[in-house]
């Protein structure tokens, strides 16, 4: 049997697909690969963008795999390091990661997405949480998506399991950009090739001070950055690249991030 997760890596990018025949969906032994390939992505200092996207050209992921659910795997199984898809639950996750959603992406596989930082769907791909369905609540999605998105949008979707098409979601903004299929994977390596070679201290800083500014008042987490007492902000400010951008803009020319 075939490896369900592939990797590519293409210089500082690193690309993970969901390759389980004939949908995608996740089981708790593959959830358990994608926490630790997310938390080597997260830990080696050569790697800057990573792009997430399913095999095929029907689904990005549905989600749990309920033939697992029906062999005994429960709701609470052990999903390893990252929690569900690798990617909800992993500490420390401070570089930025790309959804490519390629097809229908439904329960688990939208509340995976929605993990990601910034989400290029293609023009078919289907957006729904119908875990009422099943007897089950869509449990991250019904922390996150009122926060994202309209309240008032995000309850129907999970009260009625609606099927939301592309256009919609990015009309409600958890979307950034729908493109042609055919395009998908190229837009997504160009953005992100784009952050790759971007400030990765600086990525870092702002994906924890958005952690932190979760539950949080706005002055608390001001507070703690002039402070300094988030560990990426305080690298960030005593760092060579904060100097080195200070002489890129005097100099009038790109700057050379090393990422310390």
């Amino acid at each position: 049997m075939s490896e369900p997760i592939k990797t590519r890596r293409d210089g500082r990018v690193l690309e993970v697909t969901m390759d389980r025949p004939k949908a995608n969906a996740i089981d708790a032994p593959t959830s358990r690969i994608m926490g630790d390939i997310f938390a080597a992505y997260r830990d080696d200092p050569e790697l800057r963008c990573a792009i997430l996207t399913g095999a095929g050209e029907k689904f990005f992921c549905p989600g749990w795999d309920l033939k697992a659910a029906a062999d005994g795997e429960g709701p609470v199984s052990d999903y390893g390091v990252g929690g569900f898809g690798g990617l909800q639950e992993l500490p420390n996750m401070n570089k930025p990661v790309i959804a490519a959603v390629n097809g229908i992406a439904f329960g688990g596989g939208f509340e995976i997405m929605m993990s990601c930082d910034i989400i290029i769907a293609a023009e078919h791909a289907t957006f729904a949480l119908p875990e009422i369905n099943s007897g089950v609540i869509a449990d991250a999605a019904t922390i996150k998506l009122p926060k994202r998105i309209p309240y008032h949008i995000a309850m129907d979707m999970l009260f009625t399991g609606r099927v939301l098409d592309a256009e919609e979601a990015a009309r409600w903004g958890f979307v950034n950009e729908v493109v042609p299929a055919d395009k998908l994977m190229d837009r997504a390596r160009e953005k992100a090739a784009l952050l790759a070679d971007g400030p990765p201290l600086v990525f870092a800083s702002i994906k924890e001070v958005l952690r932190e500014a979760e539950d949080k008042k706005f002055q608390d987490v001001l507070n703690m950055m002039n402070r300094q007492e988030l560990q990426t902000v305080k690298t960030l400010y005593n760092s060579e690249d904060q100097k080195e951008g200070a002489r890129a803009f005097a100099e009038k020319r790109k700057p050379v991030w090393k990422g310390k």
